[in-house]
């Protein structure tokens, strides 16, 4: 099969096209026909040689999370995906070989039905983005009525589904953005939208209940920044690992609840998700479908920042 495979840490450029061995299912594990692959941050970082890298087990190695398809080997007659049924979910990688590949293995369990009114490369798009999002907002920061919630990078893959969570959940929204999203965000279910660029939210905010931190210290010190507008006893949450080492002892100083946060993959979420999609309570934003064979420039494209939602590769045919 064809997949995109890194012989070494480095730049967008490792990236390339080889044939690889068809991966073999065991135990509960789907073989799905990878139609498209989503494209995350943490698969940049890892071929940079952050992120997962240092649990890849050798090198060549598939990178990607994220799949829409259709499965082809099922491990029993009565399994709830039979071979022909279209799924999308989530692969073990770095246990497994990743997404970016013409065929991947999928544990069970890490899948759900493809939203019917979506097409593979929109599906494809969803998995991590949508399950960190329902974590973030629905398990840990309990989104309801009469809450106030500020996340940052409304716009990108995570945050366009966390805006929308927050908002079907009853919670008020603040989001930071560009000034060119501040619109569309609006649409989605944000209440008030900060230009980054132009206002220092903690200028304007202050009590916000729970902060949704997809920054962190990396960028203008958003997460020591983020301690001054919550409430005393509020949550602040950090997603990017690594961004800032101190964020716990920062928050108990400042009076504030704080936890990292990291995805997990949960089919029957997933297949939740699946429904919201269906329905167009939330809707999924594909900033840009690359081949398979670009996949370096997909990363070098989203290594500059600024996409709005997500990034996909068109693996196969439907």
């Amino acid at each position: 099969m064809r997949a995109v495979v890194f012989d070494e840490t480095g730049a967008p450029d490792v990236l390339h096209v080889a044939d690889m061995p068809v991966p073999s299912p065991v135990l509960s594990e789907v073989l799905v026909r990878v139609v498209a692959a989503g494209i995350n941050p943490i698969d940049a970082k890892t071929r940079a040689g952050a992120g997962v890298s240092g649990a890849v087990p050798s090198l060549p190695s598939t990178l990607g999370f994220d799949l829409s398809g259709i499965v082809v080997a099922s491990p029993f007659e009565a399994h709830p995906f039979p071979p022909g049924t279209e799924v999308f979910g989530t692969v073990a990688f770095p246990r497994t070989g990743g997404s970016y590949a013409e065929y991947a293995v999928v544990p069970t369990l890490s899948l759900a039905r493809k939203p019917t009114t979506l097409s593979h490369a929109e599906a494809a798009a969803v998995p991590l983005a949508a399950l960190t999002a329902w974590g973030l907002v629905v398990e840990t920061a309990h989104a309801h009525e009469g809450q106030s919630i500020l996340i940052h990078a409304g716009s990108g893959g995570v945050g366009h589904f966390a805006v929308q969570l927050a908002a079907y959940f009853g919670a008020r929204v603040t989001t930071t953005a560009s000034a060119g999203n501040a619109q569309w965000l609006r649409e989605l279910g944000a209440a008030e939208v900060i230009d980054y660029r132009s206002t220092r939210f903690e200028d304007v905010l202050t009590e916000v209940d729970v902060v949704i931190d997809l920054v962190g210290n990396a960028a203008d010190d958003t997460g020591t920044r983020s301690l001054q507008v919550l409430r005393p006893g509020g949550l602040y949450v950090l997603v990017p690992t690594g961004s800032w080492p101190g964020y716990a002892e920062a928050a108990r100083a400042a009076g504030v609840r704080a936890t990292s946060y990291k995805y997990i993959p949960d089919g029957d979420v997933l297949a939740t998700i699946a429904r919201l999609l269906d329905s167009r309570s939330i809707q999924v934003y594909v900033d840009k479908v690359y081949e398979l064979t670009d996949a370096a420039a997909a990363h070098t494209s989203l290594e500059q920042g600024h996409t709005r939602g997500k990034t996909v590769l068109q693996v196969g045919e439907a």
